[in-house]
Parts: structure tokens; C-alpha cells; sequence
């Protein structure tokens, strides 16, 4: 591990010494680089130097930042005490047993959706698994499915929909790893069977991605065990933290942002008014990506937070996953579950009324079925002048809807269904 890039071991060193989305830590990298910031961090005792000082002040001033509370050398104060502790050689080699390693920057398979995060992006990505790390590069092939942690049933179930027609279209399915909609998230993701259909000389996906707020030297949370070590085998696992790291209530907020940016979309299935997954929702919408909520009963709280984001036109209400592949990009393939449900709406004949005004709906109702009715009648039932009843006979009978019958007209059925014996006739 010695003969290590230098760029890889400071990267690695640095996960462990600078909280995510540090973005001191992130300029003085910009302005440093990662090695000499490394350097600066974990073997000078004194003041930075005057020159990275300056730089990084303008480069915090040039994005927002406030030169006061994130300057160099309260930067310093907090890095140094966890310096002494950091070997990145040590880390390196233990992912490297646990099936894993380490991407920065610098690398091929780098996600090309932490551009949007500016100095908010990580410094480097651990990563754990089988999957194939290119998936990365492709935002557009990458959905993330966020929600409560206390899923209800209904939760669940259109969770598990929607991810079995994402799935069907070979879209892997990124979510927090946590209890609720992530845990079935990865769960149905799991359980689906490769997609038939990828491109020429593709590798195959891997079926989801948890993005973890802790070390991935342990599965965390401890009841969804089995399930992290299910992903290992057949996805990934990614974590900005160094291996040991814990997953403090900051780290799971932070990480919320690196799900919204690796995705070109993001869907709410089910959240609380207040919902951990509102934030990826919201860092979503910052970074211009798609975001889209799932409905649920007006009277379920945990449905809240859906509703919060559609009303305030946060998020696009999706119901299914042909609506969530218009989030991203992609045209709906039909496949045979869906092909079935369209040939079915399809069959569905059309009602004879379809696309009528208001005024002539109502004149349609008024009019009866065998005991014909005059223009004065129907003008009365219907609530209509005499000149929109007139028109309105003219329009319904070019439809086959009315016929005049002696002095007055009754209703016609194009299609030859009328109402079954015993249904009311309009009055």
C-alpha cells in the first residue's frame, strides 16, 4: 500500500479528517490540491500558509460562503485533532479485503452528477460490491426512490411497483439504505430479474445502490443486515466517509444530497410533512434534476410530505413507473404488464358524451329515453334558454344523440346500449 497513487492516499485520508460537505475543506483542495491539502492538514502544526489562505477566502467569497465562520484556520483548529488519527494506507487496505475501494475525481468512473454540487461535492467516494462502477458516469440510467422510515403498507406496495418498472427498463434504483421505502426500495430492486434488454456490449447493471452515511466497514442500520449484504452481492454500496466513520444525524442530511445529485431523478413514495427524504427531494430541485412525488389518501400522514411537494410544485405527482421514466428522459418500452393495461384501456369503448359542453350535458340528461319532450320542457329541466336548447338539439341530433319524436325529441344511443330495464330515466 505504500507504492499508492498520492492522489488516492490523500483523498482517502482527507474522508477521514473533514466532514462531508465541508466547504473550507473542499476550496482548499480546489486551491491546493488534494496532496498538498494533505499535507498542510496532517504535518504543519502553525497558521496555514498566507497564500492558501487568500485563495480560499476568495474562492469561499466567489460562491456564497461567509469568510468569517469557514476561514482556513478554523478549518485547521477542526481537522488537526483527527489528523493524527487518519491512515489512509490502513483504510485502503481494508476495502480492498471487503470487496471495495476507493474512486476520486480524477477517475474514469467519477459520477458525472456531482458536477452540480460545486464545493459541496465529496472529496472522494468508497465503494463496496459487485456492481460495475460505470453506472456512476450515467445519471440518466439511475433513479432514486426516498421516503418515510415508517413506510405503511401502501407505501410499500407502490414502492415495490414502481421499481418493477424501472427495473423492466434496466434502471438502477438508488436509495439511503434505511428502514421503510429504502429498505423495500433496494429490497424489490433485488428482487427482480436482470433486464432482457441492454445495449450491445453493455455490462449488466447492478440492480440498486445504497448510498450510506457511515463507514462501509459494517452494514448500518444493523436490522437491514442482511439486506445491505444482498446489495453487496449483487450491487453497490458507496459511502463519502472513510471506513470507521459513524453515521452521525449530520452525515445521514449530507448524505441525502449525494442521492439527489448521482440520479437525474428523484421520486417521493411516501414521507411526513417534516420526512428526512423532503431534503433530497429539495437538494433535487436545487441541482435542476427531476422530481416527482406518489400520491396517497388525503387522511394518511405519512403521505403529507408527498402532498407538501406537488402542492408547492415541487415535485411532478407520478403514479406509475411510465411516469417516472418521463422524468427521466426515457420513452415508455411498454412492457408486457404494461402492453396488457394499455391493450385493456384501449378496449374500453368511448362514452357517447364524451367531449360535449356543459350545456349540452345537461340538455343530454334532461332528455328522456320513450316520453318525448318539448323545447319548453326540456329548457326547464335543464336550466337552459331557449337558444341553447335549440342549438343544443341541433348539435345532439348531428351526433345521433337526439331525434325529434311528434311535437317533442327523446335520447338516442349510438353505440345501441340503452339503460338496463329498472335504471333511472332522466326526469
Amino acid at each position: 500500500m505504500s507504492n499508492a497513487d498520492p492522489e488516492v492516499l490523500a483523498r482517502a485520508g482527507l474522508t477521514h479528517i473533514i466532514e462531508p460537505n465541508d466547504q473550507t475543506g473542499a476550496a482548499l483542495v480546489q486551491v491546493s490540491g488534494a496532496v498538498e491539502a494533505y499535507r498542510i492538514i496532517h504535518d504543519h502544526t502553525g497558521p496555514a500558509p498566507a497564500h492558501e489562505q487568500q485563495q480560499v477566502a476568495e474562492l469561499l467569497d466567489a460562491h456564497g460562503a461567509s469568510r468569517a465562520s469557514l476561514r482556513l484556520d478554523a478549518g485547521l483548529e477542526r481537522w488537526r485533532p483527527r489528523a493524527a488519527l487518519a491512515d489512509p494506507e490502513s483504510d485502503l487496505k481494508l476495502m480492498s479485503t471487503l470487496g471495495g475501494g476507493i474512486i476520486h475525481p480524477g477517475d474514469g468512473n467519477w459520477p458525472q452528477g456531482f458536477e452540480a454540487l460545486g464545493l459541496a461535492a465529496p472529496l472522494a467516494l468508497w465503494y463496496r460490491g459487485t456492481g460495475n462502477l460505470a453506472i456512476l458516469r450515467d445519471p440518466a440510467r439511475l433513479a432514486a426512490i426516498v421516503g418515510s422510515r415508517d413506510a405503511t403498507e401502501y407505501g410499500r406496495t407502490v414502492t415495490a411497483e414502481l421499481v418493477h418498472g424501472l427495473r423492466a427498463r434496466g434502471i438502477c434504483i438508488v436509495s439511503g439504505g434505511a428502514y421503510g421505502i429504502d429498505a423495500q426500495a433496494h429490497q424489490a430492486a433485488l428482487a427482480e430479474d436482470p433486464p432482457a434488454r441492454t445495449r450491445p456490449g453493455e455490462p449488466l447493471l447492478p440492480a440498486t445502490i445504497a448510498v450510506m452515511a457511515g463507514g462501509l466497514n459494517r452494514f448500518y442500520p444493523v436490522g437491514n443486515d442482511d439486506l445491505l449484504k444482498s446489495v453487496h452481492r449483487q450491487g453497490l454500496l458507496i459511502a463519502e466517509v472513510a471506513p470507521g466513520a459513524t453515521p452521525t444525524r449530520w452525515r445521514f442530511l449530507q448524505r441525502n444530497r449525494l442521492i439527489a445529485a448521482l440520479c437525474a431523478a428523484t421520486v417521493v413514495a411516501e414521507a411526513r410533512w417534516r420526512s428526512g427524504a423532503l431534503s433530497t427531494a429539495r437538494h433535487a430541485a436545487e441541482m435542476g434534476r427531476e422530481v416527482g412525488a406518489i400520491p396517497g389518501s388525503v387522511f394518511s400522514a405519512n403521505s403529507a410530505g408527498c402532498h407538501r411537494l406537488i402542492r408547492e410544485g415541487a415535485a411532478i405527482l407520478v403514479t406509475d413507473a411510465a411516469e417516472a421514466l418521463e422524468l427521466l428522459k426515457l420513452p415508455d418500452p411498454a412492457p408486457a404488464d404494461v402492453q396488457a393495461q394499455q391493450a385493456s384501456n384501449d378496449r374500453e369503448e368511448p362514452r357517447d358524451y364524451d367531449g360535449l359542453a356543459i350545456q349540452d350535458l345537461l340538455l343530454l340528461d334532461a332528455l328522456p329515453v320513450r316520453s318525448p319532450r318539448t323545447a319548453d320542457q326540456l329548457a326547464a329541466l335543464a336550466g337552459l334558454g331557449m337558444g341553447a336548447i335549440l342549438g343544443g338539439l341541433s348539435r345532439l341530433s348531428t351526433r345521433g344523440l337526439a331525434e325529434r319524436s311528434g311535437t317533442g325529441w327523446i335520447r338516442r344511443f349510438p353505440n345501441g346500449r340503452e339503460p338496463q330495464r329498472g335504471a333511472p330515466e332522466p326526469r
